[in-house]
């Protein structure tokens, strides 16, 4: 049977799913490396050097394909709620 309802797709939640979901990779990644991750993420997000996030498991790569005011605003929405 062919359904003809139209799917929404908004990319919006697309982007704040794959920002979180990149947040807890590198967040795993800089634990594992023996690192406090809250204080190396603060640390980027506030200067933008990607200095703060180590290469392991590519965490720096990953972080660094997202927009760091993206970023700010996933945890702001996710704090507030």
């Amino acid at each position: 049977m062919k359904n003809d309802k139209t799917i929404l797709f908004n990319l919006q939640d697309v982007t704040k799913e794959e920002t979180k979901e990149v947040l807890k990779e590198v967040y795993a990644s800089l634990k594992e490396r023996g690192y406090n991750p809250i204080n190396q993420l603060v640390g980027y997000l506030i200067s933008g050097d990607p200095g703060y996030i180590s290469s392991y498991q590519d965490a720096r790569s990953k972080i660094q394909q997202l927009d760091r005011a993206k970023i700010v605003e996933v945890l702001l929405n996710h704090f507030m709620q």
